[in-house]
């Protein structure tokens, strides 16, 4: 079973490990502040050992591709949860996105 979290805890944590599993115009139009673009389709081959040994939060538009990243990602041993609503639930909360291709 894969956790998740909805956006309000999702801010309450502050800075986590976070993934932004949407394709680059997407995440360039508006995204969580902080937030690492990995599209899902390079998640099997995505080098994301620096993540292992905290957990690994994940996100995309609605809540979809970022579950099936998380299963991915569960199988091979990360510790994720799944951001439920993903970004467009951040912005529903009037929570700010950062534009562009950089994380910050």
């Amino acid at each position: 079973m894969i956790k998740e979290v909805d956006v309000a805890e999702l801010a309450s944590l502050g800075t986590v490990p976070l993934i932004d599993v949407r394709e680059p115009d997407e995440y360039s139009a508006g995204h969580v502040r902080g937030a690492v673009l990995v599209p899902l389709g390079t998640i099997p081959s995505a080098d994301l050992s620096g993540f292992r040994g905290s957990t690994l939060y994940v996100i995309c538009k609605s809540g979809g591709r970022s579950m099936r990243a998380c299963e991915f990602l569960a199988d091979a041993g990360f510790d994720v949860v799944n951001i439920a609503g993903g970004t467009m639930a951040w912005v529903a909360s009037g929570r700010e996105v950062v534009e562009g291709s950089s994380p910050s």
